[in-house]
């Protein structure tokens, strides 16, 4: 999981460092000399000074555009930790309330870091508050008068620091984590999407290449055949030259014409289809799959419409393509895709006989990552994926206004086995439909 953490440049820790150490220096500086209360000015400069050094030999050593490794900046975060716990240190330990600071740098790293190096850094901030909970220089108080607090009040503040490192790490981690999963699997929807559309393109692309070579062609077949005829009488070789290049330009011809009839214009067939067809084509490579279960295609009128035509959309197919090829891998014997029309909605489901959806993961479908069924295996052995493409295929379909919904449902009138069902239902008019005459 660590390809989809964030990578961190070194301009951003060393930001970061250079206003911890302008707001240490105030605060030092502040406490000494505006509110009177001793402190160990040298060590606590020293402290920071440290801190400087690390900064400028950075910023004078490498690039600030320079990305760090994970293990390098785990190095920088447990440096601002270390250097934190110093000035904690000489400053009353656990009883100096800036001690709070000390969760800031394990929140860094656990939005940047992976687990692993997160948990290091967490435990150092662990081990640092405990050794701060039991020794420390006296905090800077009033000349004369010193602050003595109860034990357990202490061991209340280091419990409460403990615990604030522990949750706000795995939290951070968390929200970290499941927000570089949605990127990778928004980037991977776009690169599909875009492979769908340029195939969805190619359809009009060899209509218009039959269109601007027809006349062309047309020139050259009506010159073959004036030479076929000039010929006649003379040269047999010139003449079987001739009959060659009207035969091959006709051939030409009737490729092109193929081309013109299969993605004429984008507008008759290529870009408009019923939706009798758009279920067709989106299950076509499971038809007659070897030892895979029979698909069915049903679709049904609920107010006496005529069937509507569909704008062709290459996210549709893609979506509804997807989810035919999920149950492909589970159905037993059966899957049908059942299409459902009004004046209003349009809805397609698809429904396998198979186990159906887990119910540890039926809530959760949907999002990146989570297996389609976990626990169950494909019936060639190989167990179910990462559920990247029901996330793709359900953001595509969403994405042209359809409402996606998963659930498990008897099959079949008198059966107590029940099946997977996925169904999209979109509002007629996001579709731009029209209906067949």
């Amino acid at each position: 999981m660590n390809t989809l953490r964030g990578i961190v440049r070194l301009r951003t820790l060393t930001g970061l460092r250079w206003l911890a150490i302008g707001g240490q220096t105030i605060t030092i500086l502040a406490v000494h000399f505006w509110l009177g209360f001793p402190t160990p000015l040298g060590l606590c400069l020293g402290a920071i000074a440290a801190s400087a050094w690390l900064n400028l030999f950075a910023v004078l050593r490498f690039s600030p555009q320079r990305f760090l490794s994970d293990r390098e900046a785990a190095t920088y975060i447990a440096f601002d930790l270390l250097q934190l716990s110093a000035l904690l240190f000489f400053t009353g330990g656990l009883q100096n309330p800036f001690s709070a600071l000390i969760i800031a740098p394990v929140m860094i790293a656990a939005s940047v870091l992976p687990l692993r190096l997160s948990v290091l850094i967490a435990a150092l901030a662990v081990a640092c508050i405990s050794v701060l909970g039991l020794y420390y220089m006296p905090l800077p108080w009033t000349p004369g008068e010193s602050l003595s607090l109860a034990p357990i009040y202490k061991a209340g503040v280091w419990a409460a620091l403990t615990l604030s490192v522990l949750f706000f790490a795995a939290y951070a981690h968390r929200i970290a984590a499941e927000s570089a999963q949605m990127r990778s699997a928004l980037a991977a929807t776009q690169l599909v999407l875009a492979r769908e559309e340029r195939l969805a393109a190619l359809g009009g692309l060899a209509a218009a290449a039959a269109h601007e070579l027809g006349t062309p062609l047309a020139t050259i077949q009506l010159t073959a055949k004036e030479m076929q005829l000039d010929l006649r009488g003379q040269d047999e070789d010139l003449v079987s030259d001739a009959e060659l290049l009207v035969s091959q330009a006709e051939r030409c011809r009737d490729i092109l014409g193929r081309l013109s009839q299969h993605g004429d214009a984008g507008d008759e067939i290529h870009d408009r289809i019923s939706v009798d067809a758009l279920m067709k084509e989106a299950a076509a490579p499971f038809f007659d799959h070897p030892g895979g279960p029979d698909i069915r295609i049903e679709t049904n009128s609920l107010e006496g419409i005529d069937e509507p035509v569909l704008h062709r959309r290459p996210e549709i197919i893609f979506g509804l393509r997807n989810f035919v090829e999920n149950a492909v891998g589970f159905a037993n014997s059966t899957i049908v895709m059942h299409a459902e029309w009004s004046a209003e909605t349009l809805s397609i489901a698809v429904r396998d006989d198979g186990p159906g959806f887990s119910a540890e993961v039926l809530t959760r479908l949907g999002e990146p990552y989570v297996s389609a069924r976990s626990g169950h295996h494909l019936p060639d052995g190989r167990k179910a994926g990462m559920g990247l493409g029901f996330f793709i295929a359900k953001t595509l379909l969403e994405g042209t206004g359809a409402r996606v919904s998963f659930e498990n449902r008897s099959w079949g009138e008198n059966s107590t086995e029940t099946g997977a069902v996925v169904k999209a239902n979109w509002p007629l008019n996001a579709l731009s439909v029209a209906s067949i005459a």
